[in-house]
This record gives C-alpha cells, sequence and structure tokens, in this order.
C-alpha cells in the first residue's frame, strides 16, 4: 500500500507533502516529527487535508523508566499541530530533553479529559459534509493514534505512523435474481443497533465501547449508487437484532443479524437486494480485511 510522508517540523516547519532541496534544516533543539500513514490512513482515503490538526504528547524518561503519560504535567501537553496543505505548524515548540522520550499522536485533535478513559463518539450522521468549521461526519469518526518510543535526539526525526483504532464497514449493494433496473440515485443506508461512545486510551491507542452507552442509529456516507461505508466503535453485536437498513423508492429493506467489529479491521458486506423488501440477504463478501 502506498504510503503518505508529511514532515511535520516543530520548529520552523520546513517539510509537508514534498521534500524541497532548498530549505535547510535549522537545529535549534526543538523536535521535528514525520508523520507516516498508508494511503487510507485518514478517513478521506487520501492524506491529511490543509486544516488538519492532530494532537501530540510527549513524555520524559528517567534513565531507562519512561514517565507515564498523564493529563498534565507531561513534557509536552497536548499540542495541536495544523497542517496548512504543506507543513504542519505547532502551535508551540517542543524541544529535545537531553534524556529518551515517548512521544504520541492522535486526530481528530479535542481536550482530553482523561488519558485512559477519555469518552468520546463516533458520529452519527457519517453522510454530513465537511463544512468550514467542522469536519465531515465521516471524517471526524475516524480516530488515528500513533506512538514512538524511547527516541532520542541524535536519532534523528521522531516517526509516527497512525493506525485507525475504529472499525470500518463497507456495504456493497447487489441486485438480486429478481430486481429489475439500476439501483437508485437517491437512497440512504443506516446502521441500527450499536454503541456510537467509546472510552479512548491515548497510553495505547484503545478505543472501547463504552459499558454504559446505549445503542443508536447511525446513518452511512455514500460513497457511490452502491457502496456505502460507515466507521463504527469496535464492539460485538451478540443477539440478532435490527442490524442495516437500505432505504430506496419510499421502500425500507431492513436486515436482522449479529455481528462483530474488530479494531483496526475493514468489514465488508454484500447487501443482496430482491423486489420483495421482505427477502433482503447479507453476506460477507470475503475476509475481514486490515484496515491499516
Amino acid at each position: 500500500m502506498r504510503k503518505y510522508i508529511a514532515l511535520a517540523t516543530l520548529a520552523l516547519v520546513v517539510a509537508g507533502c514534498e521534500k524541497s532541496d532548498n530549505i535547510p534544516v535549522v537545529d535549534d533543539g526543538a523536535m521535528r516529527i514525520e508523520v507516516l500513514h498508508p494511503s487510507a490512513t485518514r478517513a478521506t482515503e487520501t492524506a491529511f487535508e490543509s486544516g488538519d490538526k492532530i494532537g501530540i504528547y510527549a513524555t520524559e524518561y528517567s534513565g531507562d523508566t519512561a514517565a507515564p503519560l498523564q493529563i498534565s504535567g507531561n513534557w509536552a501537553n497536548n499540542v495541536a499541530t495544523t497542517f496548512d496543505g504543506n507543513a504542519w505548524t505547532p502551535a508551540k515548540k517542543i524541544f529535545w530533553s537531553e534524556n529518551k522520550m515517548d512521544v504520541y499522536g492522535y486526530y481528530p485533535y479535542m481536550t482530553p479529559t482523561s488519558v485512559d478513559e477519555h469518552l468520546w463518539s463516533v458520529q452519527l450522521d457519517q453522510s454530513a459534509p465537511e463544512t468550514v468549521d467542522a469536519l465531515s461526519g465521516y471524517e471526524a469518526s475516524d480516530f488515528l493514534w500513533a506512538k514512538a518510543s524511547g527516541v532520542k535526539q541524535e536519532g534523528g526525526n521522531v516517526e509516527l505512523e497512525f493506525k485507525h483504532r475504529c472499525s470500518k464497514l463497507v456495504v456493497k449493494l447487489v441486485k438480486g435474481a429478481d430486481y429489475s433496473g439500476v439501483l437508485p440515485t437517491e437512497s440512504e443506508l443506516y446502521i441500527h443497533s450499536t454503541v456510537p461512545t467509546a472510552t479512548v486510551d491515548f497510553v495505547n491507542g484503545g478505543v472501547t465501547k463504552y459499558i454504559y452507552g446505549e445503542m443508536e442509529t447511525i446513518k452511512a456516507r455514500r460513497v457511490d449508487d452502491g457502496t456505502f461505508e460507515a466507521i463504527i466503535v469496535p464492539q460485538r453485536m451478540e443477539t440478532r437484532r435490527p442490524f442495516l437498513e437500505y432505504i430506496a423508492n419510499g421502500v425500507s429493506y431492513l436486515y436482522e443479524g449479529t455481528f462483530v467489529f474488530k479494531a483496526g479491521k475493514l468489514h465488508t458486506l454484500e447487501l443482496t437486494i430482491n423486489s420483495n423488501p421482505d427477502q433482503i440477504e447479507v453476506e460477507v463478501g470475503g475476509e475481514v480485511g486490515d484496515w491499516n
């Protein structure tokens, strides 16, 4: 899988999507970070876009003992670092310690209330478009996390390789034998019976279903007439419940079932549509794939 590399200079910011040979790197003791991810890492399936913001934490070692990540009092505390389309600009510089360091990164930027039990939710309307003030519903639901352990200044740039920590569901529509015509251009897909709220652990990147969360309905993003996708908090639907609902031309096709959403995995389902909405079928289209 193609990888996209953006050099985030947490000092003078000298690189972004492409590396320039004409701009000198000034070593003023500030940390420089390489943001690496597969081309499908960010929710847009391409790369980080102008205006995207990640959060950076850094902790210092005492000898060979790493300092625990805390909500405050770290070497660097949730430093907002924004991409302008060419380079990443931090809200303030992060300077190297003389000791080893652990560096953490996550996306999208937020204000955590806890480093190991922060409550966060995927968006219920993931078809909502991006606005001037907010990410699209789908993009805002894609929690990414990365960590570089035991790094030192003489080791060069800090490399943060982001990974998806939620689960992605892709639903492909298939016309049944008795379905005539083309698939409707005006249609919607809903994922029922999942809990959208999670506890986020910034220490290890874990995203876990909130045990007190309530099941709700998520509206998927429409990719084309026959494909929908949504980001789901990792969880297990253990009992048969309303699961997928496809609505087109005023007709609702509802499928009930059980399912397991795994962290960092891409789940592809094929939804067979027949003329009779009561004869809807769902098949897993191949094995569960790695989303990262």
